[in-house]
């Protein structure tokens, strides 16, 4: 085995730079030595200057093929860590202070204590999304492994939590989605109050980044291509509303308006919307960096309606988005291209739809 794996390693460097190949996914394990650290997973994507690595936790590492030491091939298919391994090695990572609770597809560690606080609420809204898109023809995977969520005690504790793992937690900030780590991580704003109070003002952060963790996860994104910004905002925002305790996945669709956003993009967005404006947000993500606010309202109108309205054509346009190569990145044209081929050009007359549908909600 060792043999074959390194035929690989060595196959790998032969590839150009501009052609990253892509695994069958998943199909095989190896572990190896990178920077003095030992890594254990599945390549799925390589080329003469990267390789890419899926370990057994669902983090993703990328490194050039020739810092590769000690590699042999440990098994023929993938397997996640067990509950087991994955609860001691938080623990060991955490230390005191903290539980590690699971759930059938999570693994949370949270404050000591506060289980039913947080990991039957994450399993909760697994079940949901799972049913929302089922009834509406999505075809989900299973994840290959336990979800991980940490929820740290204060912010100080999540800022320092993200510093360590190399990332920024603004003011403001309580909570995001690590697609390179595939943990959530939050903090808890409640202070301890599992009671209604406390957890409402933990609910939004969780649902929006739950659902881009879940997302990510079980096929609708590409973990490896990641989907434009609008895509990725407009699904999670559109769930903060679905997640509501009185919404229903085939209920009424009054029940699944997210009424913040809506209320936002009614003030912020639609006095002056303009066709354009769609097709802007379509092929770039501008609008995210210009203003932000109006960003996530746009977007989530544009996602609840098309999800509403055409589920079959939406779901075409995910799987869409979902196919590029590993560490594909769109440009505009492409993105115009995948929008249009499923849902046409012609921009005047979706907002013109669009506008409709929105002013129909209450």
């Amino acid at each position: 085995m060792r043999v074959l794996v390194r035929v690989t390693i060595a196959a790998i460097c032969c590839v150009t730079a501009s052609d990253l190949r892509a695994a069958e996914p998943l199909d095989w394990m190896i572990e190896l030595t990178v920077g003095g650290r030992t890594l254990e997973g599945a390549p799925v994507a390589w080329n003469s200057r990267d390789v890419v690595l899926m370990a057994r936790d669902g983090r993703i590492w990328q490194f050039p093929p020739d810092e590769a030491k000690d590699y042999h091939k440990t098994s023929d298919g993938f397997r996640g860590y067990s509950p087991s391994e994955l609860r001691s090695m938080l623990l060991r990572e955490l230390g005191d202070g903290f539980d590690v609770s699971g759930t059938g597809h999570y693994l949370v560690a949270h404050p000591r204590g506060q289980r039913d606080a947080w990991s039957d609420r994450f399993e909760d809204l697994y079940r949901r999304f799972v049913h929302y898109f089922s009834v509406r023809g999505f075809s989900l995977s299973e994840p290959p492994f336990l979800l991980i969520g940490v929820v740290c005690r204060n912010r100080e504790e999540f800022v320092r939590y993200a510093a360590r793992n190399d990332l920024s937690a603004p003011a403001g900030l309580v909570g995001f989605y690590s697609n390179q780590t595939n943990r959530i991580v939050l903090y808890d704003v409640g202070a301890g109050r599992t009671g209604a109070s406390g957890w409402e003002q933990n609910a939004a952060t969780v649902i929006h980044e739950a659902t881009h963790q879940m997302a990510f996860n079980t096929g609708i994104h590409n973990r490896l291509a990641p989907p434009p910004t609008w895509v990725a905002e407009g699904l999670a925002t559109m769930f903060e509303g679905i997640a509501g305790d009185r919404a229903s996945a085939d209920g009424p669709r009054q029940g699944r308006v997210n009424r913040a956003r809506l209320q936002a993009f009614r003030e912020a967005v639609a006095p002056n919307h303009r066709p354009d404006l769609l097709a802007d947000l379509v092929a770039s993500d501008r609008l995210f960096q210009a203003a932000p606010g109006a960003a996530y309202a746009e977007a989530w109108a544009l996602t609840f309606y098309l999800s509403e309205t055409q589920p079959v054509r939406y779901a075409e346009y995910l799987a869409r988005t979902a196919a590029r190569p590993p560490l594909h990145r769109d440009t505009a044209a492409e993105r115009t291209a995948d929008f249009t081929a499923v849902f046409g050009d012609n921009w005047r007359m979706l907002e013109a739809r669009l506008l409709r549908f929105l002013d129909e909600l209450k």
